[in-house]
């Protein structure tokens, strides 16, 4: 075996393909560029070949990689030794998965401990290896997943973390640079249907090809950047080891369940958990439908410290003393508190954004804001986007609703004149007029929507219309259109 050096001064007989390109590039004086313009090949796959990002390339992408460095046949041969090396599980396959950790949160855990320890015992013991985590935008699923995630990384699991475009981050990465982010970004594009050349929709067994019909926008499949299909190279990644892969904020209706088969079946360890509004529905997904903080109905004047450690009432307490630090949680403050979770459904961004109003008036008067008009407060005052961002996607929600349930939601809050009014199954059907099966029906898909909550104020088993729902719905002008309506008035309106 050949013991000479390669250009950087590292031993041939173990050194990484990437280490020895840069060394042939960096020795005959050419960018990544103009390399990827004399091999044909991309930069982002030099990059991570250089980076060790790419752990299985291709032996065509070799071959013109050591073509466009005009290697001669020692040199040649040391490389496509090293790649060898590489492909049958060199010393330091296993340690780029051991650095993939999840994103920071920006803010800390409260009241969903029980829901993360729950989530956290079924991936870990792969009970569950796909769960969808679905709910009202701002109702915490993002915190939740990133809860679970650091359980599961703690217990040794490498986190694999993908926010899709679009999404909003309350997080922040866990390093400078995640070794796998771009092959984690690879593998959702793939799950998505992304697309890429004939020549690799033909070697995918699940793309067009082969009889599939994939759910996402294109039909073949998409290489990763080392020229492989995304399942194989995060297999090479990962090899045989358990690991959970994060998709958040993603939009499951463009995902593709044959591609899914096959990333589960080249990695049996991986867990998937997904934040998404609404359910992939797919065979073996776990649904877990996350309601917003309880918030229980205030005691009278009695017990007024009763509630107190109500998980919302925790949480708005939390975010109130961040705008008021002198702020004591007495009796009468944490009336005040409990009053105002409960009126606002303990939904947490609803919570934060009336918080933020501490910086104008006093709490009374903050109460007495969200009793006379409670969607005022859902403006955020120091972050305005916010508050507009969470009104818009309810708004959306309710646009995407079916007419009936968008129609029952309707009745019901004009069938009720108290603030937070209750409602049964009895109730939806007297209003719907149909049987009971469909009644539980109705509600059961209200329920993952998360435009209602289950309710046990009055000692029996509710539900209750959100507060932010409430707002939308309620008319936004003398017109009659409700406020979910007015920002998309062109779209056609909903049956009456």
């Amino acid at each position: 075996m050949t013991t000479g050096l390669s250009p950087e001064g590292t031993p041939t007989a173990t050194a990484a393909p990437g280490t020895l390109i840069r060394g042939h590039r960096l020795r005959i004086g050419l960018t990544q560029r103009e390399l990827a313009d004399l091999s044909t090949i991309s930069v982002r796959a030099i990059r991570d070949l250089e980076k060790g990002k790419a752990l299985r390339p291709r032996a065509d992408t070799i071959r013109l990689i050591a073509d466009g460095l005009r290697l001669g046949p020692r040199a040649r041969a040391a490389l496509e030794e090293s790649v060898s090396r590489g492909h049958q599980g060199g010393a330091g396959r296993h340690l780029l998965p051991e650095r993939c950790a999840p994103p920071v949160p920006l803010h800390p855990l409260i009241g969903r401990e029980a829901e993360a320890a729950i989530l956290a015992e079924e991936l870990r013991s792969g009970a569950e290896r796909l769960v969808t985590i679905v709910g009202l935008s701002g109702v915490g699923k993002t915190r939740l997943a990133l809860e679970t995630a650091a359980r599961l990384h703690e217990s040794g699991f490498p986190v694999l973390w993908h926010t899709a475009p679009g999404a909003v981050t309350d997080c922040l990465p866990a390093a400078d640079e995640d070794p796998l982010a771009d092959l984690v970004a690879d593998c959702a594009a793939y799950l998505q249907g992304a697309g890429a050349s004939a020549a690799y929709a033909a070697t995918d067994p699940y793309g067009p090809a082969h009889g599939h019909r994939p759910g996402g926008a294109s039909s073949s499949a998409s290489p990763s950047s080392s020229g492989e299909l995304p399942p194989v190279a995060l297999a090479a990644a990962l090899g045989d080891r358990e690991a959970l892969l994060v998709l958040d904020g993603v939009d499951t209706a463009r995902f593709d369940f044959g591609r899914l088969t096959r990333l589960r079946r080249e990695l049996p360890g991986l867990r998937l958990l997904l934040t998404a509004d609404t359910p992939w529905n797919v065979p073996g997904e776990r649904l877990f439908l996350l309601a917003p903080l309880d918030a229980p109905l205030p005691a009278g004047p009695a017990a007024p410290g009763a509630g107190a450690d109500a998980p919302a009432v925790r949480f708005l307490l939390a975010r109130l003393r961040r705008m008021r630090p002198e702020l004591l949680p007495d009796e009468q403050t944490l009336a005040h508190t409990a009053w105002i979770a409960h009126r606002l459904d303990g939904h947490p961004l609803a919570l934060a954004a009336a918080a933020s109003w501490l910086s104008v008036c006093d709490l009374p008067t903050l109460r007495g804001i969200v009793e006379t008009d409670p969607a005022a407060v859902l403006d955020h005052l120091a972050d305005g986007h916010s508050g507009s961002r969470l009104r818009d996607r309810v708004a959306r929600t309710l646009s995407a609703l079916p007419p009936e349930q968008r129609n029952l939601l309707t009745a019901l809050c004009a069938a009720q004149d108290t603030p937070a009014p209750d409602f049964g199954l009895d109730d939806v059907v007297r209003l719907t007029g149909r049987p009971l099966p469909d009644g539980g029906r109705m509600v059961r898909a209200l329920l993952i929507g998360g435009v209602i909550r289950p309710s046990t104020d009055h000692g029996r088993s509710g539900f209750r219309v959100l507060c932010v729902v409430r707002a939308a719905l309620a008319p936004a002008d003398g017109t009659g259109a409700t406020a979910a309506e007015a920002p998309a008035a062109a779209a056609p309106a909903l049956a009456a």
